[in-house]
């Protein structure tokens, strides 16, 4: 396994041989990958599933509705991106030193995966938005999908902070945090109109920013692999560098 010098594993890192521990972590960052290539794949197959609707009329969740036309594509793409995005943030956190030198981000992700395969199965009511009484839950949907754009949000900021440190991350943060910038006004945008017409373009808009903020850390933590043994590694944003960072690891 990996430890720190001072013999304590790092938490986080899958155990077994180099090569296995590798494998692991390509693995995550392919779901990395995956989930938001099959959650886009899903909107975008969805949209154009419901008759007599333009393909953006109907906000992403109403895709999922108990009146949609196959809501199984739309519920299957929230449960594979909320599946994608625990197994992702997994393997960031481990190829980041730890979940402590890796600060609060990977496990953002983690729980934003969790919120986001609740989102899929606690379904909207209908495909458009009604007026009329709503079930517990779509109600239960609303807070919780907006607890998941808040993390996804949150996330790539918290993480491009933590990068900046780390010349192997160096060309990331900048993008990181300008897409999380322009996906939260989109959101506010979003939430203070939405019966507005051009409300699910807006959605799809804000949604895919996020998504490809993660597509683009999948593809570096794939490159870069799990931190070298003794390599030195950036301890988590505001605090001293912990046994994860400052000491580095080296194999056990």
């Amino acid at each position: 396994m990996i430890t720190t010098r001072g013999g304590e594993p790092v938490a986080g890192v899958h155990r077994g041989t180099p090569a296995e521990r590798q494998r692991w972590l390509r693995t995550g960052a392919a779901a990395g990958v995956a989930g938001p290539v099959a959650f886009t794949a899903a909107w975008v197959a969805g949209s154009l599933r419901q008759p007599g609707l333009p393909a953006a009329a109907a906000q992403i969740s109403g895709l999922a509705a108990e009146t949609a036309a196959d809501p199984w594509l739309m519920i299957g793409g929230f449960v594979v991106l909320g599946g994608c995005a625990v197994g992702f943030g997994a393997a960031l956190a481990a190829g980041l030193g730890g979940h402590r030198a890796a600060g609060p981000a990977p496990a953002l992700i983690e729980a934003a995966g969790v919120l986001t395969i609740a989102a899929g199965l606690l379904r909207r009511d209908h495909v458009l938005l009604t007026a009329g009484p709503e079930s517990w839950h779509n109600h239960a949907h609303n807070v919780v999908s907006a607890a998941a754009y808040v993390l996804l949000v949150v996330a790539p900021v918290l993480l491009a902070w933590r990068l900046r440190r780390d010349r192997r991350w160096r060309p990331l943060p900048v993008p990181l945090v300008a897409a999380s910038v322009a996906a939260a006004g989109l959101l506010i945008a979003f939430y203070a109109g939405p019966h507005n017409s051009w409300d699910g373009t807006l959605q799809r808009i804000a949604v895919s920013l996020p998504l490809a903020a993660m597509v683009a850390v999948a593809v570096r933590l794939a490159r870069l692999g799990l931190p070298r043994p003794g390599e030195p590694l950036p301890g988590p944003p505001g605090r001293a560098a912990d046994a994860d960072s400052a000491d580095g690891v080296r194999p056990g």
